[in-house]
């Protein structure tokens, strides 16, 4: 069969088909429509041409390929497409027949041409105005979630015992220390974004504070009853002499100074020098001297970096730092003083106050001669080199000592002498919880049975005197929950068991206690103090 030449097979075919679609769907819409209307006619005459527009519009929507079906059970027995916004809903009678199939087939097949318009333009061109008009930058705020707290670790273990008892269990409150044993988790590979203030590339290792003050009061640490094994003073002009001295005796009518002027002799006063690791040479060297075996200690260091220790059980807003060398199985602690703001001179003469009490407190044949307070200098001090036991760990220590006093039998004690404010009803507690904390601590571990405290007014004028004991400071302060002793103890004893094992040989650390005070932090240093480094060579001759 012979076809013309510029016949398309598969377009006018096609076409015509269309053609003929499109005027049997016309003949079916007229159908449609007058059937539709006669029956909305039946039932009002007054609504009988919106009826047969509104039937028009639906027979017209749906579709129908059958021609003439008039009435609503006819509608029933076809398939309906209703499109809004390119979403089909398709109700079908699965009794019905299937004759308009192919009808249907054609009309989603060109909805689906009209979706693939649409996805063949370009979401980011410039003839999409909705992403012209979005701005770079939105206006709207960036929403913050609440922080995810976790309380499911209450009742573990518990038996329900820690419901709804807040966040920390057993009501036991923040962490000291940390709980030992547990591995590090995967994936953080260091600390990276744990902290995103970096670490410093000198880090070690660090003890943070998660044990409780109730699981360290606990624990039942030993402390030994403080020995002198030696003692050294340091004279006028810095000559450091092995022997006493420097010490001072106690006055015992310090309270007939009362309303004695502590400004008295400023203007001759002579500041402490910053000896920096020289101070603690005059150490090293009066063990020397006494020949004080170090073979089984393992510790040697100032009562003041073993103070700060202690007290930062309790006081978390005080930084410190001190120097860590470890040689020959002993740590050596040296004191790291750290940078002050420049004193005014109201710091000054506070400063003072503190120095003219302990001469007013201490025997001085000038004054009974009827001279008054002058040259006082700060660099004058006697220190005893003590022997203790904390814990398991082998203590020995230098400690400062401002007088001493005599029992009846002879038998030398020290005193120590402290000024302070005078206390008003808002200001009792804060002294009870820091100031008295300290007090403690310093007499506690050197062994010092007596306190006495010059209470002075804003002017520097000495308002009272009050002695106390010791041991009677922790039960005053203990009945009041301000803090205990023993935990004082056990926390040191945890970090010195820390640091021991964590400083290598022949290594030198600083340990640091820096904001944001969660931590203690071991540092590498660069060197050694030379005090420390001739005191070993001059051991192994």
């Amino acid at each position: 069969m012979d076809f013309p030449k510029d016949l398309d097979l598969f377009g006018e075919v096609e076409e015509e088909e269309e053609d003929n679609n499109e005027e049997g769907n016309n003949n079916n819409n007229h159908s449609s429509t007058s059937s539709g209307s006669s029956h909305s006619s039946s039932h009002s005459n007054s609504s009988s041409s919106s009826s047969s527009s509104s039937s028009s519009s639906r027979s017209s929507s749906s579709g129908g390929g059958g021609g003439g079906g008039g009435g609503g059970e006819d509608d029933r027995d076809k398939e309906e497409i209703i499109s809004n916004n390119n979403s089909r809903f398709i109700t079908r009678d699965i009794f019905g027949d299937d004759d308009d199939d192919d009808d249907n087939d054609e009309r989603y097949n060109n909805n689906n041409d009209d979706d693939d318009d649409d996805d063949d333009r370009d979401l980011f061109g410039d003839d999409n105005e909705d992403y012209c008009k979005t701005l770079a930058t939105s206006p709207y705020p960036v929403p913050v979630l609440p922080p995810i707290q976790n309380n499911n670790h209450q009742n573990r273990g518990g038996h329900g015992r820690g419901r709804g008892r807040g966040r920390f269990q057993n009501d036991r409150g923040a962490g000291i220390l940390p709980r030992p044993g547990f591995p590090p988790r995967q994936g953080y590979g260091g600390y990276g974004s744990r902290f995103p203030n970096g670490r410093d590339e000198r880090f070690v290792s660090e003890l943070k504070f998660a044990k409780s003050e109730e699981t360290l009061s606990r624990k039942v640490i030993q402390f030994q009853e403080p020995c002198e094994l030696a003692c050294y003073s340091r004279a006028d002009g810095g000559d450091v002499f092995f022997d006493d001295s420097s010490l001072r005796l106690f006055k015992r009518l310090i309270s007939e100074d009362v309303g004695a002027d502590l400004n008295e002799g400023f203007d001759t006063f002579i500041e402490k020098k910053d000896l920096g690791s020289q101070g603690f040479g005059d150490m090293l060297a009066c063990i020397r001297h006494k020949r004080i075996p170090l073979q089984n200690m393992h510790f040697v260091t100032y009562r003041n970096n073993l103070n700060k220790i202690m007290a930062t059980a309790y006081i978390r807003n005080e930084p410190w730092e001190m120097g860590v060398h470890k040689r020959n199985g002993v740590v050596y602690l040296d004191v790291h003083k750290l940078p002050e703001r420049p004193q005014t001179e109201m710091d000054r003469r506070r400063c003072y106050w503190g120095y003219c009490f302990e001469s007013l407190a201490t025997e001085d044949p000038r004054r009974d001669s009827g001279e008054g307070i002058h040259h006082i200098d700060a660099n004058v001090e006697y220190c005893a080199v003590i022997k203790t036991k904390l814990g398991a760990h082998r203590l020995l220590m230098g400690a400062e000592m401002d007088c001493c006093d005599s029992t009846d039998d002879g038998r030398r004690f020290y005193v120590e002498l402290k000024t302070s404010r005078e206390l008003e009803y808002h200001t009792e507690e804060r002294y009870e919880r820091e100031k008295l904390l300290k007090f403690w601590i310093q007499s506690f571990l050197a062994g010092v049975p007596y306190i006495v405290v010059g209470f002075r007014d804003d002017s520097g004028r000495l308002v009272r005197t009050e002695r106390m004991r010791t041991k009677d400071i922790n039960h005053r302060v203990k009945m009041k929950s301000y803090w205990q002793g023993g935990v004082c103890l056990a926390f040191a004893d945890e970090v010195l068991c820390w640091l021991y094992g964590t400083v290598k040989e022949n290594e030198d650390y600083i340990l640091q206690f820096a904001p944001p005070f969660t931590r203690l932090e071991l540092l590498q240093a660069n060197s050694c103090p030379d005090a420390i480094t001739q005191h070993v060579e001059q051991l192994q001759q």
